[in-house]
């Protein structure tokens, strides 16, 4: 049985941050695989800043050099009102059935469950394991005791925190904003993506 890990966010672009992130934590919690799974563009509650082919391709470019790391495009593919992580965490056990899956979240998706933002939060922590990272000075242990529908189900396994070493803060929203306002961010990403984003013209204002 191999321990699998999956990593959503919008990757618009992917960055120096979400790379080492990943790596750090598949080092950690031995992880064999990191699936890398861009969210969908149409989402209400976030605005994609370049098209699902650009963030594609960059992704692919990104993690082409690394065995352990994966790309998923099947949020990509649904309809936004049909993506709720829970679905999404069903269909990676049943895709990797003879897999242990866990969900890579920040501490602040966490306090979001705990304050009731997500839907199906009982079916999905009931049912799931969460690898989650420090954010922000939040008390993740606290956070989970206060919550009836965290503290509830943490049998020891559910939850492992990971509150050292991973306080990183550009962004992807750092780097468009550099991008646009003719700034130098070359380092802040792979170099095969700095050099994508600039043959494309993408993220200028």
């Amino acid at each position: 049985m191999g321990k699998i890990g999956i990593y959503g966010s919008s990757f618009d672009p992917i960055t120096n941050v979400h790379l080492w992130t990943a790596s750090t934590v598949a080092h950690r919690c031995k992880l064999d695989k990191v699936i890398f799974l861009p969210c969908s563009s149409k989402r209400k509650d976030k605005t994609m800043k370049t098209s699902d082919v650009h963030r594609w391709e960059m992704l692919q470019l990104a993690i082409s050099n690394n065995h352990t790391f994966i790309a998923d495009d099947h949020e990509m593919l649904q309809e936004a009102w049909e993506v709720y992580t829970f679905y999404t965490m069903e269909h990676f056990k049943q895709k990797y059935p003879d897999d242990e899956v866990y969900f890579i979240m920040g501490a602040d998706l966490l306090v979001d469950i705990a304050n009731g933002k997500w839907k199906y939060d009982e079916e999905l922590i009931s049912s799931n394991k969460f690898i989650v990272m420090a954010r922000d000075e939040i008390n993740m242990v606290k956070t989970i005791s206060r919550s009836p529908v965290l503290r509830n189900h943490d049998d020891g396994t559910k939850f492992h925190l990971i509150d050292k070493g991973l306080s990183m803060e550009i962004s992807s929203t750092y780097i468009r904003d550099e991008f646009s306002k003719g700034g130098e961010p070359r380092y802040l990403l792979p170099d095969a993506c700095y050099e994508y984003i600039k043959e494309h013209e993408l993220y200028s204002s």
